[in-house]
């Protein structure tokens, strides 16, 4: 179990010793950077920590892959510390996974969630009173089953130190002569002392594999004549002497150049620190051999070109960590998206700020721990993963996150890399098609323009996450541009910005009105379409309150332009083609409402004076002519006292006043039909002997024209119809059948099949031109060759026929014959 032992902790024989420890940790022998690293190699993990445990911190002596060191010489705060267990506990301890850990502290702890931590084994270090000062601590980002194994080699590994002194370290001898020299020849690193005259008096085993020197070739000779000629370009004796004559003791690191025996280079990392003591100071180097690396690097210098020029050649977004979990790279696509600058070294602020920007999808800050990058480090791979930036000063931007470890063939981890394509443009789009239903809603559920205008510009705006967003109408009687609706976002008080006149050519709106072409301003305060002061002053009070660009369309069906449509963004606006494309949809589907809505209030005017014409027939022209019959029945009831030309008059008064009348009928019984106003009064009817009588009756018209009607008709045929009506429409079919068909034969059928009955009249008179046969059945049209032959008529039968067929739920169709003239067929439903 791991817990905190606060008395332990805060004990102050305890304390005195953390703090004496810490202060002569710099002069032991052994650089504990090397001890960190040396334990964490041991045993297979990525972290090692030498530190000091003190009552409210945790000094960090000895580091290696730790991801969270603090500043050079600044404590690291006691909640990121794993040594407070183990100098609570004052034995080893372990933990084989932090995130199931019984104790909450544990399975909460900062490492795990910031650095993704999770599983440690650490035993005690302690001064020669036994007392618990310090751990060394071994970390790994995987879970782990620590075996007894690796628990005992931590424990040999700490007893490199032996008891932490507490006191400034007694003067060692020659090396020669310490107890330590078989322990140093265990060590992987190489190991040489040197005395104050430059004469090397120390050489472990590593130091012989990695410069081809037994001890005894190279122990009792200056250092300049065997492995260390020169140091940074001058000679080594005054890199020594220097060294010898600082003041205290000091550990000092550098990268040199040493001479293997048979007289090749050796790049090498040299952590040199001093020790006194009675026979004298020593100079003390740990070596570590850096020639594989060199050799990497001088590769990588010839690859980074190449890699560097690939990277920022890319739109996607990439960074990367090292092993450490310190961002190494990001390019030139992602530091535009981040607002960094685009070329150069960045400083670790800037990589902060690059981090800070990043949000889960729904807006909340994402903790460094929680990037797709820090998971990839962790040693995950995240697949398609959706994050958010928001840089200040500029929108949102939407991408999907793939990550994975960087991972060399033999399974050692370098580091991470993620990868982030951008998707506002594409959720953007999604969204919009969310918009354009929304939209269409908006206008199904209203009867005019303005009553449609704000639910069109919310649902505009919330998608484009516009503050303020506005609909222009063009009136067409004054030929004005007038506001027909607008919407503004909570929080921005535009009251000022939502009135006053639109000048035609000035300002945005007014150039859009005038050219009829879309405007796409970034900065509404330095746009060139201010041409008024009021457009100006309009453009600065936009401004004052945030609002910065500017996208106007046209609202247009077809060439007919009817207004504008205008959104505002708070900041700058990516993907403006996109934007554009999808404004002009929604301004295209306004345009067709507004054409929709104009045509339908003129219909209804068409209507109104329709109905109106109608009453003028039926009212004011019916009761004059109603006079004139009477006064004309009179005259001729008086036929004896007038002369033949006198009755030739009134014959004709009285022929014309019932032509009339018959038209006035027609019309108003046309209006009424269409209208609703005149129902039909149906019943079962007897419809073979209905057309029989209309046929008879039709006789004496068919005689004078030379005309013969033959019939095949059934002996009965009944039919739930209105009789009057539907002898209407046998007598205009069979009129028609005559007059347009003199000297000629005229044939009538009527069937029934299935519930259905059929008339067709056919006859092989003059027909109807090929392209005029539907139109017939429009109002006042006459065919073009009957109008030629004078043939007299006003075109309102037909219109009449199809009104009254299609009341009865029929059809009437109309084509050539066969054999020349015109066939006509009504189709009636018996029920």
């Amino acid at each position: 179990m791991t817990v905190v032992d606060e008395a332990l902790l805060r004990d102050a024989a305890r304390l005195t010793a953390v703090e004496r420890a810490r202060r002569v940790a710099p002069n032991l022998p052994i650089p504990l950077d090397a001890i960190a690293r040396t334990a964490a190699r041991l045993l297979g993990a990525p972290m090692g920590v030498v530190s000091f445990v003190g009552a409210d911190e945790e000094h960090l002596a000895g580091m290696h892959g730790v991801p969270w060191s603090p500043a050079a010489g600044r404590p690291a705060p006691m909640a990121y510390s794993v040594g407070k267990y183990v100098v609570s506990a004052d034995r080893p301890v372990s933990c084989d996974d932090m995130t199931v850990e019984q104790d909450r502290p544990v399975r909460e702890h900062p490492l795990v969630s910031e650095f993704g931590v999770r599983a440690f084994i650490g035993v005690p270090l302690r001064d020669g009173a036994g007392r618990p000062v310090g751990s060394l601590s071994v970390l790994d980002d995987r879970t782990r089953r620590w075996t007894d194994d690796q628990r005992s080699t931590l424990v040999e590994i700490a007893g490199l130190l032996g008891p932490v002194p507490v006191d400034a370290p007694a003067a060692p001898g020659p090396v020669a002569d310490l107890d330590t020299g078989g322990l140093l020849d265990g060590l992987q690193e190489a190991f040489v002392a040197v005395d104050a005259d430059g004469t090397v008096v120390g050489w472990n085993a590593a130091a012989r594999d990695l410069l081809g020197f037994d001890a005894e070739q190279v122990c009792g000779h200056p250092l300049r004549d065997t492995v260390l000629p020169d140091y940074g370009g001058r000679p080594v004796g005054e890199a020594l002497a220097r060294l010898f004559a600082a003041p205290g003791a000091r550990r000092v690191l550098r990268q040199v150049v040493l001479r293997h025996r048979d007289g090749h280079e050796v790049p090498a990392s040299v952590a040199l620190s001093m020790v006194r003591g009675t026979h004298g100071a020593l100079a003390c180097a740990f070596i570590t051999d850096l020639s594989a690396q060199v050799v990497a690097e001088n590769d990588a210098q010839r690859q980074h070109g190449f890699l560097a020029a690939l990277l920022d050649s890319l739109g996607v977004g990439v960074v990367a960590c090292d092993a450490d979990g310190r961002v190494r790279l990001i390019n030139r696509a992602m530091r535009r998206v981040e607002g960094l600058p685009e070329t150069g070294e960045l400083s670790p602020a800037h990589v902060a700020a690059g981090a800070a920007m990043l949000h889960h999808s729904d807006g909340t800050p994402m903790k460094r721990g929680q990037t797709p990058l820090m998971q990839a480090w962790r040693g995950d791979t995240v697949r398609d993963a959706d994050l958010m930036v928001k840089a200040p000063g500029l929108r949102k931007r939407l991408f999907t996150a793939n990550a994975r470890p960087i991972v060399t063939g033999d399974g050692r981890r370098l580091g991470a890399v993620v990868a982030l394509h951008e998707v506002t443009a594409m959720r953007r789009a999604e969204r919009f098609r969310d918009c354009h239903a929304q939209v269409l809603r908006a206008m199904a559920e209203a009867s005019s323009p303005a009553e449609a205008a704000p639910g069109v510009l919310r649902a505009l705006a919330t998608v484009l996450e516009w503050p303020h967003a506005e609909l222009w109408l063009i009136d067409e009687v004054t030929d004005t541009l007038h506001k027909a609706g607008h919407w503004t976002t909570a929080g921005y008080r535009i009251d000022d910005l939502v009135g006053g006149p639109i000048v035609k050519g000035a300002g945005i709106t007014g150039t859009v009105w005038a050219t009829g072409q879309r405007l796409w301003v970034p900065d509404i305060t330095r746009t060139p379409h201010l041409a008024t002061e009021e457009s100006l002053a309009r453009a600065e009070a936009c401004a004052r309150r945030g609002l910065r660009a500017v996208l106007a369309v046209p609202v247009r069906d077809g060439t007919d332009m009817f207004g504008v449509l205008v959104g505002y963004a708070d900041t700058a606006e990516a993907h403006e083609d996109l934007l554009t494309v999808l404004l002009d949809g929604v301004a295209a589907q306004i345009g067709q409402f507004v054409a929709l809505c104009r045509a339908q209030e003129l219909a209804r005017q068409l209507t109104r004076a329709k109905d109106d014409f109608l009453t003028l027939v039926g009212h004011e022209m019916r009761t004059p002519l109603t006079s004139i019959a009477a006064y004309t029945t009179v005259l001729a009831d008086e036929a004896g006292a007038l002369d033949d030309e006198q009755r030739a008059m009134v014959a004709t008064i009285d022929r014309n006043v019932n032509l009339v009348c018959d038209i006035i009928d027609t019309l108003l019984d046309l209006a009424g039909l269409d209208a609703g106003h005149v129902q039909l009064s149906t019943g079962e009817l007897e419809v073979a002997g209905l057309l029989a009588a209309a046929v008879e009756a039709a006789g004496p018209q068919a005689a004078a024209g030379n005309v013969r009607i033959h019939t095949s008709l059934p002996r009965r045929l009944p039919l739930h119809g209105d009789a009057r009506r539907l002898r209407q429409v046998f007598d205009h079919l069979l009129s028609n059948a005559v007059i347009y068909n003199p000297g000629g034969d005229v044939q009538v059928h009527l069937t029934e099949e299935h519930g259905v009955v059929d008339l067709v009249i056919s006859d092989n008179g003059m027909g109807v031109p090929a392209g005029e046969h539907d139109q017939l059945f429009d109002r006042f049209y006459r065919a073009s060759n009957v109008r030629h032959h004078g043939i007299a008529g006003q075109g309102l039968g037909l219109s009449l026929v199809r009104t009254i067929v299609e009341l009865h739920g029929g059809t009437v169709t109309l084509s050539a014959g066969k054999s020349g003239g015109t066939t006509v067929v009504v189709r009636l439903p018996q029920r």
